[in-house]
């Protein structure tokens, strides 16, 4: 199990699909409260550890121990906006994780997720469609929707995709915000210059490549050997290195 301190532990670990490991030499611990950067290139594993952390995969070898619920947060762009959805109705379904099947959410989940929505901001825009509010409102609501699943661990992919400055600072407070809170997010980015001020870097290319603070694991070494030869300089800072961040992790879907 993870020290008390932490909420996840991997040890050893490898996963994948079928007999084929996606995912080898997985060591880390993450201590509760923490920001997570996972780095990595197309293919390279971060939905496949999202999986593991989710219990939709069992690990192939070692073990990965998660000690608190655990909720995804999708990329909004793959989310449907044509169904007639208020963003109350989204944050509501998240209290679908702790009912059983025959029970439907009632007044008590409805005023939980009324608060999920004032924590993120957006108690104003409860009855707004979803569909209509802006990519940045969209990715509250789904974070509200994981906070309405009383998640403590909140798997973020790629959140910030798609977000003009504006939102992307309100995000990053939010998450901030969270933290402070004693919940713990790990974001898959390619935004290598939000990873630096985080907590903690996981990188990930078939195996684990590196895990720790970001001064130690953001090197261009270090990224190099995440990112192959799919990386430029970022302006200003030529000892990093960043992934284009059109590129994207699907190698869940196989």
């Amino acid at each position: 199990m993870p020290a008390e301190s932490s909420v996840v532990s991997a040890s050893h670990a490898a996963i994948g699909y079928g007999a084929t490991p996606v995912l080898t030499d997985l060591e880390f611990e993450i201590p509760r409260g923490s920001r997570v950067a996972l780095l990595g290139p197309n293919g390279g594993g971060k939905t496949t550890l999202f999986r593991a952390l989710l219990s939709e995969l069992e690990t192939m070898a070692g073990s990965i121990e998660v000690a608190v619920n655990t909720a995804t947060v999708p990329q909004t762009e793959r989310s449907r906006l044509d169904y007639p959805v208020s963003a109350l109705d989204v944050a509501v379904m998240g209290s679908l994780a702790r009912l059983p099947w025959w029970r439907r959410p009632g007044r008590r989940d409805r005023k939980r997720a009324l608060e999920a929505l004032a924590s993120v901001g957006l108690e104003d825009l409860a009855d707004t469609g979803f569909g209509d509010l802006s990519g940045g409102q969209r990715q509250r609501v789904l974070i509200a929707r994981a906070l309405t699943a009383d998640a403590d661990l909140l798997l973020l992919d790629e959140p910030f995709t798609g977000l003009d400055n504006q939102n992307e600072q309100r995000l990053s407070l939010l998450i901030d915000q969270l933290a402070a809170e004693g919940r713990t997010v790990m974001i898959a980015t390619h935004k290598v210059e939000q990873a630096a001020a985080w907590d903690l870097v996981l990188c990930l290319n078939e195996s684990q490549i590196a895990f720790g603070k970001p001064d130690s694991v953001l090197t261009k070494p270090v990224l190099e050997a995440t990112y192959g030869g799919h990386i430029v300089e970022l302006p200003g800072q030529p000892e990093l290195t960043v992934l284009p961040s059109h590129h994207h992790d699907h190698e869940g879907r196989h």
